[in-house]
């Protein structure tokens, strides 16, 4: 369901090592900075690597249908009263962008309401199920939920975005994330479960037994990573593994957010096992599911400050270290250029 894709530029990032041990301070003495830099160098093809000019937040909402099974504190319309926050620039992610320089667009794709047409042109449904009774999806509505994706991040890669941030709006939609990172990481239920929005421990063992037993159903669909989207995901996560894998494709860097766009991640994985070299993990959330996606993908979080609010906001907070990547490859002299002695032989 996607274009080949192929790995980073070697060469660009050859070159961004090579220009890391020539700068004037000692090697590695930047951690992860130089690491972060290579990463971007070969994301774009280019040593040094380009300015961050148009980093572009793209929130895949949807209802699910497991929220009216009580798994959350919050009542399900409040996805769609959340997703008018968002374009009326009043919620946190809307906020967090304007700050660090990037632009939000929301995508509709089974809010259980209507919304704007510009929102809601690749809408699937309204509403997925109950995953722990039923299919969130149709195979169909699950392909054309992850074509949608693809079509959207071609969009913004085609209006010139350099990097992409996958967020997320939907209440109760920590419960199918947990599903899937559950049976992807061959992890049990209660392993994966977190408190969401705030939940108590009644609504806890709730959602605990909910998780387990979508979990018992996605697991029998295991080798099909579209069945698992239609089985025990929704239209919104659909749309976001979709996303991540063209821009993979499409060879535009990403930054995941929380614990749904980890998700989304592992099932991307499963459709192109390259993709993964074009994201990094922007935060680590609070929700243990969020940690197992990470340690299977083999990414390690740029920032950690316990957020759990989704919508892209924990990757924003990482943006600012991106740039200091860019940066300070690009902009720091070398010990040749600022005729500095470098260290001393032997």
């Amino acid at each position: 369901m996607s274009q080949s894709v192929r790995r980073p530029d070697e060469g660009a990032r050859t070159a961004a090592r090579e220009r890391q041990g020539a700068l004037i301070k000692p090697a590695g003495a930047l951690g992860r900075l130089e690491e972060l830099s290579v990463w971007l160098a070969g994301a774009q093809g280019a040593s040094p690597p380009r300015p961050l000019e148009r980093v572009r937040v793209v929130v895949f909402a949807g209802d699910h249908g497991i929220a009216r099974a009580g798994v959350s504190a919050y009542p399900p319309e409040v996805t769609a009263q959340m997703v008018a926050g968002i374009l009326a620039g009043s919620a946190a992610v809307s906020v967090l962008a304007r700050t660090l320089g990037a632009s939000v667009r929301v995508v509709d794709m089974a809010v259980d309401a209507d919304t704007p047409p510009e929102v809601s042109a690749h809408k699937v449904r309204r509403g997925s199920g109950r995953i722990d009774v039923e299919d969130a999806l149709t195979r169909g509505e699950a392909e054309a939920a992850f074509r949608a994706g693809m079509q959207v991040a071609d969009e913004e890669v085609d209006a010139g975005a350099d990097l992409l941030v996958p967020g997320d709006m939907g209440i109760g939609n920590t419960t199918p994330a947990a599903v899937l990172t559950g049976v992807l990481t061959a992890n049990d239920a209660a392993t994966v479960m977190g408190r969401g929005t705030g939940i108590d421990d009644r609504t806890w063992m709730v959602k605990c037994a909910a998780v387990r037993d979508a979990m018992r159903r996605t697991r029998a669909v295991l080798g099909d990573p579209v069945q698992v989207l239609a089985t025990g995901g929704g239209a919104d996560i659909a749309a976001m593994a979709g996303f991540l894998v063209q821009a993979a494709a499409r060879r535009t860097p990403v930054l995941l957010d929380g614990v749904v766009s980890g998700a989304a991640a592992l099932v991307g994985q499963r459709v192109s096992y390259r993709a993964v070299d074009w994201w990094q993990a922007g935060h680590l959330s609070t929700e243990p599911a969020h940690r197992k996606a990470l340690d299977r993908l083999s990414l390690v979080p740029l920032v950690d400050q316990g957020l759990r609010l989704g919508e892209g906001t924990g990757a924003l907070l990482a943006l600012p270290l991106l740039r200091a990547a860019q940066a300070t490859l690009a902009e720091m002299a070398t010990f040749e250029e600022a005729g500095v002695s470098g260290p001393a032989a032997g």
